[in-house]
């Protein structure tokens, strides 16, 4: 005989309601001061022959790129489950988060070789408008960071979108420091070497969003999640012999999962449910609100902690 127990919890819908439209809101009006800003900086950089403020055009551009599918993420990760996908599409949070820090980094590369040409060929450049646009991009940026910062804390996909801005307010300082050492020195191969920080700014963040949005497409354990902790703390609830093919993943960003198999004591099996309600109270406080238990598992290998995933035979229908 086994038992499945599925446990789900939806902690405060109505309020995460409320957050995510007051969030569409402040990314809606991001988008919009940010595109501003790239235009400026395009126009701008073709005018003065800034390869600098060019660079942080391309930024600013993938800014919009990543507030606009950040803010698509939120309307789509709103959409109900259905028969095809039960878990909803929540993934495309994640998934958006990698597709955007993988383009920024292919920009990155274009702005290195062009950086690398103008080393030997260095050109005049108007110093003066190339700072007046740069402190303009600046303050904007410093606005669109301050606007999401309380967000990004806790989203992935935000998070991706506040780095960019970041990068982009702290690549606007190299463009000024550029533009002052130009109208002071006239040295121009200053400007490519401008153009390889914003570049190096760029990749680190962009590497990084990489990395852990790579994690949870690939079903890894949430970083701030204790696998051996959670086995204790299901072991250690009364009832319990032993614990096998636990899997903890994420569903998104900050959605949690678990399943397992549990070999209940069979003179506790009659409390069961008083079981399964006690080990979800442990998982809740680790935020782990969606889980699938199932005791008394006949065919399982109770050394098999993992539970090892077997791929069904490739010719099986063959036979």
């Amino acid at each position: 005989m086994s038992a499945n127990h599925e446990h789900h919890h939806h902690p405060h819908e109505h309020e995460h309601h409320d957050i995510d439209r007051s969030l569409k809101k402040r990314l809606l009006i991001s988008i919009l001061v940010t595109g501003f800003i790239f235009f400026a900086e395009l126009i701008g950089g073709y005018l003065t022959n800034s390869l600098a403020l060019m660079s942080d055009a391309a930024h600013v551009f993938m800014d919009v790129f990543a507030l606009t599918l950040s803010w698509f993420a939120i309307y789509i990760s709103q959409m109900p489950p259905s028969e095809t996908r039960t878990y909803g599409l929540h993934r495309v949070e994640v998934f958006v988060s990698f597709i955007n820090s993988f383009a920024l980094v292919l920009i990155t590369l274009f702005i290195f070789y062009k950086a690398y040409l103008r080393l030997f060929s260095s050109e005049p450049i108007e110093s003066i408008g190339m700072m007046v646009v740069a402190v303009i991009g600046l303050i904007v940026n410093i606005g669109v960071a301050l606007w999401l910062s309380h967000y990004a804390a806790s989203d992935l996909n935000i998070k991706s979108a506040f780095i960019h801005v970041l990068g982009d307010a702290a690549a606007s300082v190299g463009v000024i420091i550029g533009a002052a050492i130009i109208y002071f020195t006239n040295w121009y191969p200053v400007d490519p070497l401008i153009s390889i920080l914003i570049g190096g700014i760029i990749v680190f963040g962009a590497f990084g969003i990489m990395k852990e949005s790579s994690h949870i497409l690939l079903e890894g354990v949430p970083k701030d999640i204790d696998y051996s902790h959670i086995m204790e703390d299901i072991k250690g609830t009364e009832g319990i012999l032993s614990v096998h093919s636990l899997h903890i993943w994420s569903i998104c960003h900050n959605v949690y999962a678990l399943s397992a198999h549990l070999d209940i004591i069979p003179t506790q099996r009659w409390r069961m449910g008083e079981i399964f309600t006690e080990i979800n109270e442990k998982l809740s406080e680790h935020h782990i609100y969606y889980t699938t238990l199932q005791a008394e598992c006949s065919g399982c290998n109770p050394d098999d902690i993992f539970g090892k995933i077997a791929h069904k035979e490739r010719n099986h229908h063959l036979h």
